[in-house]
């Protein structure tokens, strides 16, 4: 996939990066600016009480997102990611560091374990959220290594939607304030 800096002309984007990177909030950022519709992965994967939504409904919901000609994803799962893929028009990148990531994520955690406000369909964060097994927190390191060489495979890929691999938060600022002027 080509790597480019310019965003202003897709209208199918996926919004990437590991877990607590920022990637739902950069996500709504762009929707605001750009006027594309906007589909939060977890509000699709995840039902009330936290129970996973099948990984086969799961295709199904998000291959209907797709096939729209205008859309942002927060993110993309393995389930599901080659219906995604070749259907974005542009890849926005977050590569920042793991400190970087982490203290957003545990941050994140730890504050929406303590106002208990609905996160998806209801749900709250639990404290387990910071220690458990199964935790976001645990995720995190699980699969930083994995997204981060995919993020990096897709932008130095020859084919494929651009990339706009975002190494600092002042580069998504910069690409947030073209679209910005763009719009």
């Amino acid at each position: 996939m080509p790597v480019t800096t310019d965003p202003t002309a897709a209208r199918r984007i996926l919004v990437y990066g590991v877990t607590g990177s920022g990637k739902s909030t950069a996500a709504k950022c762009i929707a605001a600016l750009t006027g594309l519709p906007l589909t939060l992965a977890d509000e699709l994967t995840w039902k009330p009480g936290w129970v996973p939504v099948a990984d086969d409904l799961q295709r199904e919901l998000f291959a209907d997102v797709v096939s729209a000609d205008r859309w942002i994803l927060d993110t993309a799962y393995g389930a599901w990611l080659d219906l995604v893929l070749p259907r974005a028009q542009l890849v926005v990148a977050l590569d920042y560091p793991r400190w970087f990531s982490l203290q957003r994520l545990v941050r994140r955690t730890l504050l929406r374990a303590i106002d208990k406000k609905p996160i998806c369909n209801g749900n709250t964060q639990p404290w387990r959220g910071l220690y458990a097994q199964d935790s976001i927190v645990r995720w995190h390191f699980d699969s930083f290594a994995r997204k981060r060489d995919r993020m990096r495979a897709w932008a130095s890929a020859p084919q494929g939607p651009p990339v706009l691999l975002v190494k600092r938060r002042r580069d998504l600022k910069m690409c947030l304030s073209r679209l910005q002027t763009a719009g």
